[in-house]
């Protein structure tokens, strides 16, 4: 062994590191640990921590493919379906609690409970726990919340049950499991990184699509509570089918830091671009949450409005597809800077639809446009560093980029309160949307040095 290493320390540069065996080659050529040139380098670094005696067995060429590792995707599939799938969904309660349950609060206010359900500030904790091993009982204790709080939900009457109950403990729960179901993805593809990724997205645009739709059918049919029991029951086959799949694959790494990992902030690749994950949910999801408020106010029939939400989340199914497979050939960057912008600029023009025709095309649009980004804004973050940190690193970026979702449609909402209209609303949104684009940009020259390239 003693041999080995030395043939391995003499045959490598000293900014790389590497392990040859047979077919595999785990280095990573960087020209500083803590910068990263392009996306054709973003691939995540094997651990120093984890002993050698451990890289032939399990640190080895990620499979990309088989069984197993399509199962854990289709896992996490399942998970996005119930945690930003049912987020996504919000729209429809936020217009029904508006005119029906919660009538007598301000959408500002009502607004919170659905902005709450995107708190992912537990991902601070299950990320270094997900790097540590402790894997599958947090995660189904996890689940196991999640269900019991949808079931609760139904029989929630006040505000202040909503915002605990829907709003508060439902977006703790998936806090838990979200970042989880994400990071475990690094474990079992890198090369097809983006795809991956982009298929787990699409249990989001399922959920996002299928809920609403089932809203619509069953609330006039068999009430609001045996709706949100049906949805209650969704999620405990999808859940419990996930809990049994899910796996990670690469040994526990006890890597030096805590809960925080300080200096990843010292690639200000990585720091730009957390500023930028706060920034861009301070108004992507503000067309999402109130585009069947806005419809019922220039006329469009209440039966149709709740499939604005449905038909924007099914067409980012497309985006969030079609985006993954893009990452892997041109760069997450490239595939996310033009749609990110496209989203922003409907985000203007979103206030002056005036019409029903006008409102789905603005859906459909906006919805593989906001798909593209929520499919692989994880993938640089997870490529910042060593594979045995991912669940770290990726959780800060979460918890970080979560204030913004947090704050983003409360303050769409206090904007429409005081303005009567969407216009305001939609200037806010749109211009911090934009405004997020031009840091993407600048994480982009910092990682290539130029504005052209693969990234």
């Amino acid at each position: 062994m003693e041999e080995k290493t030395s043939v391995l320390r003499n045959s490598v540069p000293s900014f790389s590191i590497s392990f040859s065996s047979a077919n595999i080659d785990l280095g990573l050529r960087l020209p500083h640990s803590d910068t990263i040139p392009d996306d054709q380098a973003l691939d995540e670094r094997t651990s120093r921590s984890i002993p050698d005696k451990y890289y032939a067995k399990y640190a080895g060429d990620t499979p990309d493919g088989g069984l197993k590792a399509w199962s854990v995707i289709v896992a996490s599939m399942l998970t996005t379906f119930c945690t930003f799938g049912y987020v996504n969904t919000w729209g429809i309660f936020q217009d029904y609690y508006e005119r029906v349950l919660l009538s007598d609060s301000s959408p500002s206010a009502i607004a919170w409970i659905g902005s709450i359900t995107f708190i992912f500030l537990p991902a601070l904790v299950t990320g270094r726990l997900f790097d540590l091993g402790y894997f599958k009982i947090p995660y189904l204790i996890a689940s196991c919340g999640l269900i019991v709080c949808t079931f609760l939900t139904a029989e929630c009457t006040q505000y202040w049950q909503f915002f605990l109950v829907q709003g508060l403990l439902t977006g703790l729960f998936s806090g838990i499991i979200l970042p989880q179901a994400l990071s475990v993805v690094s474990h079992w593809f890198c090369k097809k990184k983006g795809m991956a990724l982009g298929i787990v997205s699409i249990g989001t645009s399922l959920g996002g699509t299928m809920f609403p739709i089932a809203g619509q059918n069953l609330i006039p049919v068999v009430g609001f509570k045996w709706t949100v029991r049906v949805f209650g029951f969704m999620m405990l086959v999808a859940l419990g089918i996930a809990s049994l799949a899910i796996d990670r694959r690469l040994p526990p790494v006890n890597v030096k830091g805590g809960l925080f990992n300080l200096s990843a902030f010292r690639n200000p690749a990585y720091t730009i671009y957390c500023i930028a994950g706060v920034a861009c949910p301070l108004g992507l999801y503000t067309t999402l949450t109130y585009l069947p408020v806005s419809a019922s106010a220039v006329g469009v029939s209440n039966n149709f409005t709740f499939y604005l939400t449905a038909i924007s989340n099914a067409a980012s199914g497309v985006g969030r597809l079609s985006a993954g497979f893009l990452a892997d050939y041109i760069g997450p960057l490239n595939v996310m800077i033009p749609l990110t912008s496209l989203v922003g600029v409907l985000t203007f023009v979103w206030p002056y639809a005036s019409s029903q025709g006008q409102l789905i095309a603005i859906s459909v649009i906006y919805g593989i446009a906001c798909g593209t980004y929520v499919s692989v804004f994880v993938v640089p973050p997870m490529a910042m560093g060593d594979v045995g940190d991912v669940g770290r690193r990726v959780g800060m970026f979460l918890s970080i980029s979560s204030l913004g979702t947090l704050a983003g449609t409360p303050i769409s909402g206090a904007i429409n309160a005081r303005t009567g209209g969407f216009h305001g609303p939609g200037f806010y949104a749109g211009g911090v949307v934009l405004f997020s684009v031009l840091l993407l940009l600048v994480v982009r020259h910092l990682q290539l040095g130029r504005l052209y390239g693969k990234c």
